[in-house]
C-alpha cells in the first residue's frame, strides 16, 4: 500500500474510476444483450437507439474508446437488418 499522503488519495481515485468503469462496461455488455434479445424477438428496432446511448454515453465518458463504441454499434445495427 501507498505511504505518501498523495499516493494514498491517488490509490482511492483509482479505486473509484475502477468501480466505475467496470459498472459502465456491465452496463454495456447488459445493453447488447437486451437488444439482442430484442431482435430474436423481433422488436430491435425499437431497441437500437436505446443501445446506441448506451455505447455512445461510455465512450464520451472514456470508459470505452470511441472506436469500440463505433464498432459496436454498427455491428448491432448490421444484425438488426439481417435479421429484419
Amino acid at each position: 500500500m501507498a505511504n505518501h499522503t498523495s499516493a494514498l488519495k491517488r490509490a482511492k481515485q483509482n479505486e473509484k474510476t475502477r468501480e466505475r468503469n467496470r459498472a459502465g462496461r456491465a452496463a454495456n455488455r447488459t445493453a447488447v444483450r437486451k437488444f439482442e434479445a430484442a431482435v430474436d424477438n423481433g422488436q430491435g428496432a425499437a431497441q437500437l437507439p436505446v443501445l446506441m446511448a448506451q455505447l455512445a454515453g461510455s465512450a464520451a465518458k472514456g470508459t470505452i474508446p470511441k472506436k469500440r463504441a463505433s464498432r459496436k454499434i454498427a455491428r448491432m445495427a448490421k444484425l438488426l437488418s439481417h435479421n429484419a
